[in-house]
């Protein structure tokens, strides 16, 4: 996803962090800078809630990091376009633990992953960035 967030930010001339533990390679762009976290247990998850806030927006499919942010209350979404809110975000975090313990056990040997990637994902994915940073510059 991280083209299509290049794509609006630059577009709506917002700064862009990517977080990661090693590095990676980014545009040469003066609203696009890397943070390289230790590849200890949550570094990257741990920077990111220590700057967050109502300010922020962060993409993450973590489930558990996306309910650190929301508590500091920043806007969060999924990469599938879909937001996590502070109203869905306790069934979500409840699903994820019925689902790892299905995956640990007998039971869930033939439970898989998300679903593949759609370009209906893709879609969603931009147009709730682009409403995401639109809210947040009017102040919402």
């Amino acid at each position: 996803m991280k083209e299509e967030i290049y794509k609006v930010a630059f577009r709506q001339e917002v700064p862009v962090t990517i977080v990661s533990n090693a590095i990676i390679r980014i545009p040469q762009h003066p609203l696009v800078s890397r943070a390289i976290v230790s590849d200890a247990f949550d570094a990257a998850d741990d920077w990111i809630v220590e700057r967050a806030d109502a300010g922020a927006v962060v993409i993450t499919g973590d489930i558990l990091l996306a309910d650190r942010c929301l508590k500091l209350g920043a806007t969060v979404i999924a990469p599938t376009g879909k937001p996590f809110t502070t109203s869905s975000i306790g069934a979500a975090v409840a699903t994820r633990a019925i689902m790892a313990d299905l995956r640990a056990g007998a039971v869930g040997e033939g439970i898989g992953g998300p679903a593949p990637f759609a370009k209906t994902d893709r879609s969603r994915f931009l147009s709730a960035l682009d409403a995401a940073l639109v809210k947040l510059k009017r102040g919402g």
